[in-house]
């Protein structure tokens, strides 16, 4: 299983970051008894944070952008078939090509390799 730290040391952050509020949350409800403020605090919580894991977990800005399309001709082993590009990482910018090449999945997992052997930053979710 290929790791994004990106995305994952983000998440660390946020995960500290529901202390805080569920703390307040229960002092603010503890009232209403241990029960009612803990559900009170994660109904909190998962109204807030599911909005920042949408963002951690989808975003183009935290990973490398691919376009797939279906039925291209692979542009090394010419089989029709569905085809990805890498556009966009880190060091890698695609997004003007006026003739984009699409492959297979056996021939772009080769372009890959061959990629980041030469340096582009090719991250994985």
């Amino acid at each position: 299983m290929k790791i994004n730290f990106k995305r994952y040391s983000i998440y660390l952050i946020r995960w500290q970051l529901t202390t805080p509020l569920l703390a307040w949350c229960l002092i603010v409800f503890s009232s209403l008894g241990a029960t009612w403020a803990a559900v009170i605090a994660n109904l909190m919580g998962g109204m807030i944070f599911y909005f920042v894991d949408q963002f951690i977990f989808q975003s183009e800005k935290l990973d490398a952008s691919w376009q797939v399309r279906e039925k291209v001709v692979c542009a090394d082993c010419k089989a029709v078939t569905r085809g990805y590009r890498l556009v966009k990482s880190k060091n890698y910018d695609r997004s003007r090509d006026k003739h984009p090449e699409f492959r297979c999945e056996l021939c772009s997992t080769i372009k890959t390799k061959k990629m980041k052997e030469q340096g582009v930053y090719v991250e994985y979710i």
